[in-house]
């Protein structure tokens, strides 16, 4: 097969190192990207020319169409473009302040937009190429405390089913990565915190508990699933990373349904 070359956001940690080792594993070129250099210096130590590191802070419209331009400087091409930098912020809804709101959806939303955006006229001009945009469980349920998360990622859900419709004619790829609960720092060093409200505390405490308690991946476990959905002739545009998401989606989807249906006379109604 071969070799592929990837541009990945945020590669420092997290499902951005692991699919990028993965990748490298394998005999790919990657440009890998994170705004600190220093914590993808080990790559280019171990994996050499096959390594682009280019410095980038998503937020940053420009920059994102810079990194793009040095990754096609330097591979002639980008095969797999994977949008992973964000963050979760931890708020009730109540307890959000508009700078919190905005920086949520700038790096979640618009830093992704950015990136894909910048891709397209060189995959559009190969007719080719596969765009993997993660989003999360959260990006398809919601829970309470994760709210502006759960918008940032509704958004990117709504955004990439369009792109896919829009770019198939291209060869274009498009696949919404949804993980589960991962032994990460997302939900850690990576996340950020509203100023509490004490009227929600005991739902503060119930949401706590039951985070500790969810079952976790291993981060490493999911670079197989990565290169067979990047080797796949026809890619699913939704996957699941994880047992754990089925077993939630299935009984809200199926419930979103029932109540779509107990209602439809009401519905019809509405048509005129």
């Amino acid at each position: 097969m071969e070799s592929k070359v990837w541009l990945i956001t945020g590669t420092s940690k997290g499902f951005g190192r692991e699919w990028a080792e993965a990748a490298l594993e394998r005999g790919d070129k990657v440009a890998a990207t994170a705004r600190n250099l220093n914590s993808i210096k080990e790559l280019q130590d171990k994996y050499g020319e096959s390594v682009l590191q280019v410095q980038l802070d998503v937020n940053n419209r420009e920059a994102c169409f810079s990194a793009v331009e040095k990754t096609v400087s330097q591979f002639g091409r980008i095969d797999v473009l994977v949008s992973n930098a964000g963050y979760g912020h931890f708020g009730f809804i109540e307890e959000l302040t508009e700078a919190e709101t905005r920086e949520q959806m700038e790096t979640n939303f618009f830093g992704s937009l950015w990136v894909i955006q910048a891709a397209l006229p060189f995959m559009r001009k190969q007719k080719s190429g596969h765009i993997i945009q993660v989003t999360s469980i959260g990006g398809v349920a919601t829970f309470p405390i994760y709210g502006i998360y759960h918008a940032s990622k509704w958004a990117m859900e709504g955004l990439c089913d369009t792109l896919s419709q829009e770019v198939a004619q291209f060869g274009i790829k498009v696949t919404l990565i949804e993980p589960g609960g991962y032994s990460t720092d997302w939900g850690t060093s990576s996340a950020k915190h509203s100023k509490p409200i004490s009227a929600y505390e005991d739902l503060r405490k119930e949401r706590q508990a039951f985070s500790a308690n969810a079952p976790k991946g291993n981060p490493k476990a999911t670079r197989n699933a990565i290169l067979k959905i990047v080797d796949a002739p026809e890619p699913p545009l939704r996957l699941f990373l994880g047992s754990f998401p089925w077993q939630v989606i299935e009984p809200i989807y199926q419930k979103r349904l029932e109540t779509w249906k107990e209602w439809q006379d009401v519905s019809n109604e509405a048509q005129g």
